[in-house]
């Protein structure tokens, strides 16, 4: 079955709201893009408009800004730490945006989409 991002067919009170129309292209959604630690690997899907979207499917580095100093630098990243999106992704070590990585030089926070932006940044955690 196709993966949909139409409305509903619930109500706010938990009612059944009878569709008067089918799925349409629009409302398409795809699979996760679940970016992992390996070697840099990058898919690219083709938007609305003939636009594309570069989905990072799997990476081990991180772009890290240093707030204090203004300065950037891309370091490995060695393991997921934490995962507010879902506990299963430590385990499986999935970036997504909010998760916290370990680095040689600290823990830190994803700031982007590697799903979106194809590309992971972030800032250092205290």
């Amino acid at each position: 079955m196709a993966i949909t991002q139409g409305k509903s067919t619930r109500s706010p009170s938990g009612a059944r709201n009878r569709t008067n129309r089918g799925k349409r292209k629009s409302e398409l959604g795809r699979d996760s893009a679940e970016t992992h630690i390996a070697e840099r690997k990058v898919r690219k899907i083709r938007t609305r408009g003939g636009n594309e979207k570069l989905r990072l499917a799997a990476t081990n580095k991180v772009n890290v800004i240093n707030q204090l100093y203004d300065k950037a630098k891309v370091l490995d990243i060695l393991d997921v730490v934490e995962n507010n999106a879902n506990p299963n992704y430590v385990r499986r070590n999935i970036i997504t945006k909010g998760a916290i990585v370990e680095t040689a030089e600290g823990n830190v926070k994803v700031t982007s989409r590697p799903g979106q932006d194809g590309v992971v940044n972030g800032i250092f955690v205290d």
